[in-house]
């Protein structure tokens, strides 16, 4: 099924923007009568139409641009947040990085809630995000791996897609919790990212709370 609604913050501009839309038609309609509420109706579904038109051509994948590869050099990009200390996602990184000299970027996206969102105050989950990543990448470089990383857009995807951008990834690993705990699962951020994306994917699970018992 296809849904232009690409993130939490998304959805509740669109809850937002269809109370404004009915809301419009129904005040033209009693304050100019049926005809001009019909025109309201009419002007406003086009505008509809053509932002769902243009949501549509988002959804193309997107294709890195090519870059020159040095014998045995391979990038990787690595998109998590809260599993992003997680033992089995070092691990993955790892088996990727053996023999080749690698290039790691690790991208955190700063969750918060929709209307904290809404409102622009992301310094909270920024913040929190910042402290995840740091520890993360001095894990990796006590294992010997050279990465480097930043803070993403809250939505997953965006966040793929503004990296990719200007860092041009062989591979792309996305690590989320288990099937139950994930809501990147829930919302299917896997999947979405290997039909939008023409960069080979790997999906990581990491169980945070199995690691703290071993």
């Amino acid at each position: 099924m296809i849904n232009p609604l690409r993130s939490e913050a998304e959805a509740f501009r669109f809850l937002i923007a269809s109370i404004v839309y009915f809301g419009a038609i129904v005040v033209a309609s009693v304050a100019g009568g049926t005809w001009v509420g019909l025109g309201v109706f009419i002007a406003l579904t086009a505008g509809v139409l053509g932002w769902w038109a243009q949501a549509r051509r988002d959804e193309r994948p997107q294709k890195t641009a090519p870059r020159p590869h040095a014998a045995g050099e391979r990038r990787i990009l690595v998109i998590a947040n809260e599993t992003v200390g997680g033992h089995t996602l070092r691990s993955a990184i790892l088996e990727r990085s053996l023999d080749v000299r690698e290039e790691v970027l690790v991208v955190t996206p700063a969750l918060n809630s929709p209307i904290r969102h809404w409102v622009s105050d992301d310094d909270d989950a920024r913040a929190a995000a910042q402290r995840r990543l740091e520890t993360s990448l001095a894990q990796l470089a006590e294992a010997g791996v050279d990465a480097r990383g930043e803070i993403g857009d809250g939505d997953p995807l965006q966040a793929m897609e503004d990296a990719l951008r200007t860092f041009g990834a062989d591979e792309i690993i996305i690590s989320t919790h288990p099937e139950g705990r994930s809501n990147w699962l829930e919302r299917g951020v896997v999947e979405r990212a290997r039909e939008r994306f023409s960069v080979p994917i790997t999906h990581v699970v990491v169980d945070l709370e199995r690691e703290q018992q071993t």
